[in-house]
């Protein structure tokens, strides 16, 4: 398996992965929901507030992690949130999503970024090094429908703290459908 920043001009191939496992594990309607974020935030997130991070086996997309940008009101912390994420179906449980989550962060650390944060199963990502914070902590764009799923990391060798008030992600994701 190869792991690596992607480029951006995947696009489709990105998108299918979205659709197809996101098809499998919650349904058709839920894997167009996010077959469309997916390809809404490739074709327009500024280039410098996306990081598409892919792992592949012989040439064929198995796994993709999407970054993007997370700003706070005069917080000048670097901040970027991943979402979406998927493994192909056929790659679950095999270490697949947690080698690409390290490799991204990682890559992210080296860049100079401070915080990563996600909303999702803080089972699956407190085994890379997230864990749950609350909104007063790292506010939130939208409201969450599920709270316990905001988790969150400093990338700095040094505990996380209280990021100021409000956050604004990029537009793509700006919807209250997939909070």
């Amino acid at each position: 398996m190869q792991v690596l920043l992607s480029p951006v001009d995947r696009t489709d191939q990105v998108a299918l992965l979205f659709k197809r496992t996101f098809t499998d594990s919650e349904g058709a309607e839920e894997g167009a929901v996010i077959h469309d974020l997916a390809h809404a935030l490739l074709t327009t997130t500024p280039e410098d507030a996306l990081r598409v991070f892919v792992a592949e086996e012989d040439g064929t997309l198995t796994a993709c992690a999407i970054f993007t940008r997370l700003r706070f009101a005069s917080d000048p912390r670097a901040a970027f949130l991943l979402s979406p994420m998927a493994v192909a179906t056929a790659h679950q449980g095999q270490g697949v999503g947690q080698e690409l989550i390290r490799y991204a962060l990682k890559t992210l650390r080296a860049e100079g970024v401070d915080v990563a944060v996600t909303y999702g199963d803080p089972n699956f990502y407190g085994r890379v090094g997230f864990e749950p914070v609350s909104t007063d902590t790292v506010p939130a764009p939208q409201p969450l429908n599920m709270p316990e799923g905001w988790i969150a990391q400093s990338l700095k060798d040094a505990p996380l703290t209280s990021l100021a008030s409000p956050s604004v992600c990029v537009p793509a994701l700006d919807r209250p459908d997939v909070w």
